[in-house]
């Protein structure tokens, strides 16, 4: 399919020239290397990457024009030691959910092109970590989509990001900066997998107490659920939160980032399919102020002060909307998963747990009448289904986070009693289930539900009633 594209070139700082023999003529300067590239993904993004010989030395300058965001970026990496000829080495990939730029011997630098809002979600490295693997220091060229032409050899590459790596990657990094942006590589990316989160939930907990910008709880609930629920609808994924972070400030050593606003493209096609749909879509969404499309945390927030202000000044009384409110809570607790099994690890809230159910369902219902608002061509009952099952399946990351935790120290069922000491494990489980509690709370999420059977009572627990055990920590 041809379509005709019309993007505003004087906000790029890119102009057209006529390429006929003459066309210097009268210049008294040479022409300046350019190297310009325009990659586009079936995820609906389009970028023009392009870098200059540079004006100061020891210093490489590219920027990146997103052009379904609306804006660019200019980056400044300073350099220590750079021959002014190896500017021409520098490479820029396609990596569909990354725009790869690449300088040998130098730096690796992963651009979030999918969400390039916050640069928490972009990766550079240097040394070691910067090298790809098979690649000699030498002449190399993009002719495709994640591949690499060698010309020393003639060998043509596949490049694939490897989770393995980025799983060591994460237990090595020190910085927020990289260990976010590890994470956002591995849950959105590569793809949240029952395995993966496994390994995940190991690193959180060995680490959660040493991220100071970010809470990795948070994100790995918001971004496992973000790649869990997105493939159901089309359009859903810009309606959805990926992320747990309204802004980020942490910068990136050695890299100065400007950011430039420009006129969005034009295309000029009526009911086209695939990229194209997926491109409208993305520039609709830029017209419309995309961040007041994603689900967060405030709208619910808001309507669960309401809810609770009317509990406490109108007592028992049920109000039809919160009847509804525990139909839709009752809706989820019948897909909770761990009800569906006999043996249960992890001692969890009671279903009588009252104003954990008003939650549950309350998150529902914010959900669905804000899905329902935007995606105007799926019926109400799809919808709704859509809400119960992303409140459900955020029970059962919930859920699978204190079951790791409890086979990790090797607790059981039994384990916080007020009758007897605790042990260093109990301890330390305790303090883990503490900062749960702060990340559900910090984004007012619900947390799972015991099965309610009455000869469980006298071993379940709210997370709040923990504190009478451990009192002083």
């Amino acid at each position: 399919l041809e379509v005709l594209l019309d993007i505003p070139l004087a906000d790029t700082g890119l102009k057209l020239v006529s390429l006929e023999c003459g066309c210097y003529q009268g210049q008294e300067t040479e022409p300046q290397l350019l190297n310009l590239q325009v990659f586009t993904s079936e995820k609906g993004w389009m970028c023009i990457c392009h870098s200059i010989a540079p004006i100061n030395p020891g210093e490489v300058t590219y920027s990146v024009f997103f052009l379904h965001k609306g804006y660019s970026k200019t980056y400044t990496v300073a350099l220590e030691r750079m021959d002014p000829l190896q500017v021409k080495d520098l490479l820029f990939l396609n990596l569909d959910y990354y725009v790869a730029v690449f300088l040998p011997g130098h730096f690796l630098h992963l651009v979030n092109a999918q969400f390039p809002d916050l640069m928490s979600g972009d990766f550079f490295l240097t040394g070691e970590d910067a090298k790809i693997n098979g690649l000699h220091e030498s002449t190399i060229v993009s002719p495709l989509k994640s591949a690499v032409l060698d010309l020393s050899t003639g060998s043509l590459f596949t490049l694939e990001i490897n989770k393995q790596a980025l799983l060591q990657f994460l237990w090595k990094s020190k910085l927020d900066g990289e260990r976010l942006a590890t994470l956002h590589c591995l849950l959105l990316h590569v793809g949240s997998t029952a395995e993966l989160e496994t390994e995940i939930i190991k690193w959180i907990s060995e680490n959660v107490s040493t991220c100071f910008t970010f809470d990795p709880i948070q994100e790995f609930i918001i971004a496992s659920l973000y790649w869990r629920m997105c493939p159901e609808v089309s359009n859903l994924d810009k309606l959805l939160p990926y992320t747990s972070l309204v802004d980020w400030k942490e910068l990136i050593p050695e890299v100065t980032c400007t950011t430039h606003f420009m006129s969005l493209p034009v295309l000029k096609v009526q009911n086209c399919k695939g990229f194209w749909e997926k491109l409208i879509s993305s520039l609709e969404c830029v017209k419309f102020a995309e961040s007041h499309l994603r689900f967060n945390s405030k709208m619910l927030g808001r309507e669960w002060e309401k809810l609770r202000l009317h509990k406490r000044t109108e007592g028992k009384r049920i109000t039809t909307y919160m009847t509804t409110v525990l139909e839709y809570a009752e809706k989820v607790f019948s897909n909770f998963s761990p009800w569906s099994t006999e043996e249960r690890l992890v001692p969890l809230f009671q279903d009588e747990d009252y104003e954990q159910q008003l939650l549950t369902g309350l998150m529902v219902a914010q959900l669905k009448d804000h899905l329902t608002r935007h995606l105007q061509c799926v019926g109400k009952r799809r919808i709704e289904e859509i809400a119960v099952d992303y409140v459900s399946k955020l029970l059962d990351l919930t859920y699978r986070i204190m079951e790791n935790i409890w086979k990790k120290y090797n607790l059981d069922s039994w384990v916080f009693s007020l009758g007897r000491r605790s042990t260093s494990n109990e301890i330390l489980v305790f303090h883990f289930m503490c900062r749960m509690l702060h990340a559900a709370s910090g984004m007012c999420l619900p947390l799972p539900p015991g099965k309610p059977q009455t000869a469980e009572l006298n071993i379940s627990f709210t997370l709040s009633s923990l504190l009478w055990r451990f009192p002083l920590l």
